[in-house]
């Protein structure tokens, strides 16, 4: 979707001084905005802004850190002497000079590197925030002030999905550390000024201004995306660095940009503070992330699916699956369940519905509202705390099975897909759990929606538009009847032969 999203820290060799390696820290194609900020035509510099920003930043200017950090890198294990033809006029020269940098052990000392970001502090007792990614691996982390103050850091706690990392270090008696405060991201319009400080290339106290270019953009980075986009131009070595409105309140955390180039092209990204700030009171507290939890698979609703559901337009969360003991199943929630409010907020998409109960305090209860068979109800369910161990949830895959000389199956046709009764031979030809029931896709037609869709044989059609189906008959009277309905699709519940379900809509032919 985009060209390249980075997250950008400037990194150098310690010795010698002057010398200055660039380095991308490439994170699932992300390259985080660590150290860099260089003028940039954008559309705040088009356009009239605000006729000076120079008292605001006055305010603020002390409370903007450089983070350096310092790290030993392995040896490396040499360059491998190059493959020439024997009789080659320089294969002497080489094998010589490579032999010579082998014994000579230039390739094989360990290094050390450091890198340059940015933070700010939150309070005056000695708490900073930067981004998780500037002090990922660090052996040694420091705090540069602009009076030229140097104070060593200890990571409090850090949280990788959001990448934020909060620090702590301990202030000089006779020097007070200026402290910035959080305001209200979630005011924020589209076209609102901000300005961003920071570290850029290693020119520390940078200055640049903007606006709020989007809200709520999803980079692929985690799953809780939910960044404020800006024009003001964020270079390598601004990670960590502050966003601030006109008030002078941080309203985001600077984190990555997209860039073929590796520099300003004034797409940047920033954690929004409404984001940020209960994650960094966990941390302050706890020394780690508490999330929310309620265990649920969730699937995106597409128009197919609020068609077939008669949501009218897609909104909210499909479940596709719940947790057994699980806080959603002792609440009530079941697969099927489109869940459009949560705790009082509305869902509007699968991608809202983790973000607000990962933000919901643990063993709170809240109110869920859900369609169900096209009626709402009203739910109740405790908060669970979410284990971050854990991987994320993600639809698993059957592989297609290609059984060599199976007796024949009688089957009926539907929906682009041949299918059978459940029975003991079919259940052991594709190995399908003892427990599981429903009508089993023995092929799919190439070419079709339903091959398309992910569906594969030894899938089992549990249900159509939320009526249990277990034999053939079933689901060509159910699809039968949709079509005299004036329905388009109908909506099938999927089990692969472990157990996990899915919801995918079908053209009614």
């Amino acid at each position: 979707m985009f060209q390249r999203v980075e997250r950008i820290v400037r990194n150098r060799p310690a010795p010698p001084r002057g010398r200055r390696l660039m380095r991308g820290l490439a994170a699932a194609g992300l390259m985080v905005a660590s150290a860099f900020a260089a003028p940039t035509a954008t559309l705040a510099a088009a356009t009239k802004g605000p006729d000076t920003v120079a008292d605001t930043a006055a305010q603020v200017m002390d409370a903007v850190v450089n983070i350096s950090t310092s790290q030993t890198v392995a040896p490396s294990r040499g360059v491998p002497t190059p493959e020439l033809p024997p009789g080659s006029p320089f294969e002497e020269f080489f094998e010589e000079f490579f032999k010579r940098r082998q014994q000579q052990g230039e390739d094989n000392a360990p290094r050390r590197v450091s890198s340059l970001g940015s933070g700010f502090v939150i309070d005056a007792t000695g708490y900073i925030v930067t981004n998780n990614h500037v002090i990922a691996d660090a052996d040694e982390i420091f705090a540069n002030f602009s009076d030229g103050t140097k104070l060593k850091a200890e990571v409090v706690g850090r949280d990788t999905k959001i990448d934020l990392a909060l620090l702590k270090v301990t202030p000089e008696k006779d020097k007070p550390l200026k402290a910035v405060k959080f305001g209200n991201s979630d005011i924020l319009r589209v076209g609102d000024w901000v300005m961003a400080i920071g570290n850029p290339f290693g020119l520390g106290g940078t200055l640049t201004v903007g606006v709020i270019s989007a809200r709520n953009r999803d980079i692929n980075s985690g799953p809780y995306d939910n960044f404020l986009q800006t024009d003001a131009a964020i270079n390598r070595g601004n990670s960590g660095g502050p966003l601030f409105n006109m008030d002078g309140d941080v309203i985001g955390i600077n984190t990555a940009i997209i860039s073929p180039s590796g520099g300003s092209i004034g797409i940047g990204f920033a954690v929004p503070s409404n984001t940020a700030v209960p994650i960094i009171a966990q941390l302050k507290e706890f020394g780690e992330t508490r999330r929310g939890w309620i265990g649920v698979r969730i699937q995106q609703v597409t128009p197919e699916i609020a068609e077939s559901l008669s949501l009218g337009k897609p909104r909210g969360a499909l479940v596709g699956s719940v947790t057994e003991e699980g806080p959603a199943a002792k609440g009530g929630l079941k697969a099927g369940d489109v869940v459009v409010t949560f705790d009082g907020k509305e869902v509007k998409d699968m991608r809202g519905l983790p973000i607000i109960v990962a933000d919901t305090p643990v063993d709170k209860q809240v109110e869920v509202v859900v369609i169900r068979k096209g009626e709402e109800h009203k739910l109740k369910l405790v908060v669970g705390r979410l284990d971050e161990e854990e991987t994320k949830d993600s639809a698993a895959e059957t592989p297609e099975q290609k059984p060599d000389a199976q007796p024949p199956v009688a089957t009926t046709k539907a929906l682009g897909v041949e299918m059978a009764e459940l029975t003991p031979e079919l259940r052991t030809r594709f190995k399908i759990k003892d427990e599981l029931k429903g009508v089993v896709v023995v092929t799919v037609e190439p070419g079709s929606v339903a091959a398309e869709r992910g569906i594969a044989p030894g899938n089992l059609i549990v249900e159509v538009n939320q009526e249990a189906t277990v034999t053939p008959k079933e689901v060509q009277d159910r699809v039968a009847a949709l079509k005299k309905e004036g329905r388009r699709s109908a909506l099938l519940m999927l089990s692969d032969a472990e157990g996990q379900v899915r919801f995918t809509a079908l053209p009614i032919e």
